[in-house]
């Protein structure tokens, strides 16, 4: 609805980020108190409306029920992959050309990691601060089921290999899932074994600092980019703070409507532009789109700065604490927002901090 022809009151309780309009004040307030709507959601670029994820934010503009204006404006001059409106046809053009990104094969070094040669990990400073992991399963237990680490790649933010190596796990193998992960058993015969492995890459990404005084912002420690990494740290016995983990199956963002993870194909095709886990699958190219899909969410987000933007940061504590109910109740629905703090951290903040 246009605001020209709504009622001051409407406005008055009228949520400013999501547009849901509520009979009394209060109620907005309870909204936003819950809500945690921030400067961090995503946004449609012509009504402005706030997102809880890319998935809403792509239903609004192109969904079953659109806004007319919305969709109209974006099936002239907006993104399909990154879902930002241009200013003009031929800027959207310009634009598509550097969003749409294309697999990474990385060459001679990329078919050596394949043959797993390189296998060699050592503490260096110099090896960015940024990295992705990736592992392929095969079955272990009397039916296979049981998923047994038998492959892990490790790159930089540059996609470059940092380790890549078949894995010797701890049982026996019962199921090689060759028509997927391509692992025949000579491969794992005499792979190194899964300790050593875990052992090497948590050195890496500790990179010398002690994992119980690892901190979310400063240190030497790395950040940790995947999909799954709860599942790929446990298959790997492995610990790794969550405070420095980035993991696309849980960011709130790339997740769908339902709150459920979305694939990691699936967000590689909506979000990078691009196929992968056609046939034989390899970790190398689930590193790749993991890390393409975190420099996305990481530089592509232009949030206004805030010194303390998380809703569990103690300076919010009492933003909207109940015993200021009445003074709440007195402020507009713009500066409620302005105060509003996330609920998740929003990628963007590493950026800033780096």
């Amino acid at each position: 609805m246009d605001h020209r022809y709504e009622s001051s009151e409407t406005l008055r309780n009228k949520c400013a980020a999501c547009y849901r309009q509520f009979n009394k004040k209060e109620h907005l307030v309870e909204h936003m108190r819950t809500s945690y709507h921030s400067v961090h959601e995503p946004m449609c670029g012509v009504c402005k409306k706030h997102c809880r994820s890319f998935e809403s934010l792509r239903e609004h503009l192109i969904g079953p029920l659109p806004k007319a204006e919305c969709e109209r404006t974006f099936k002239e001059r907006g993104c399909d992959i990154c879902l930002s409106i241009l200013g003009s046809r031929s800027s959207l053009r310009a634009h598509r050309e550097s969003c749409l990104s294309r697999p990474n094969n990385n060459g001679l070094l990329y078919r050596m990691a394949n043959l797993g040669i390189q296998d060699e990990l050592r503490i260096d400073n110099s090896r960015g601060r940024v990295v992705a992991l990736a592992c392929k399963m095969v079955g272990g237990g009397s039916d296979g089921s049981l998923d047994l680490c038998g492959r892990v790649c490790l790159i930089d933010e540059h996609e470059r290999i940092l380790f890549h190596s078949y894995i010797k796990p701890n049982i026996p193998v019962t199921n090689y899932r060759y028509e997927m992960t391509g692992i025949r058993p000579e491969y794992l015969r005499d792979a190194m074994p899964l300790r050593n492995v875990s052992r090497k890459i948590q050195e890496f990404l500790c990179n010398g600092e002690p994992i119980w005084q690892i901190r979310s912002k400063g240190g030497r420690s790395r950040i940790l980019v995947g999909h799954g990494l709860d599942h790929d740290l446990k298959c790997l016995e492995m610990d790794y703070p969550a405070i420095k983990m980035r993991d696309t199956a849980k960011y709130p963002p790339l997740m769908k409507t339902s709150k459920l993870s979305n694939s990691l194909k699936y967000l590689t095709k909506a979000y990078i532009g691009y196929d992968i886990q056609i046939g034989v699958q390899d970790p190398y190219e689930d590193c790749v789109a993991t890390m393409k899909l975190y420099m996305r969410m990481k530089l592509s987000q232009f949030h206004k700065k805030e010194n303390y933007p998380l809703a569990t940061d103690p300076q919010n504590k009492n933003n909207f604490a109940p015993w200021r109910q009445n003074e709440l109740e007195r402020m507009t629905p713009d500066q409620l927002l302005d105060f509003s703090r996330s609920d998740y951290y929003c990628w963007c903040l590493d950026a800033q901090d780096y």
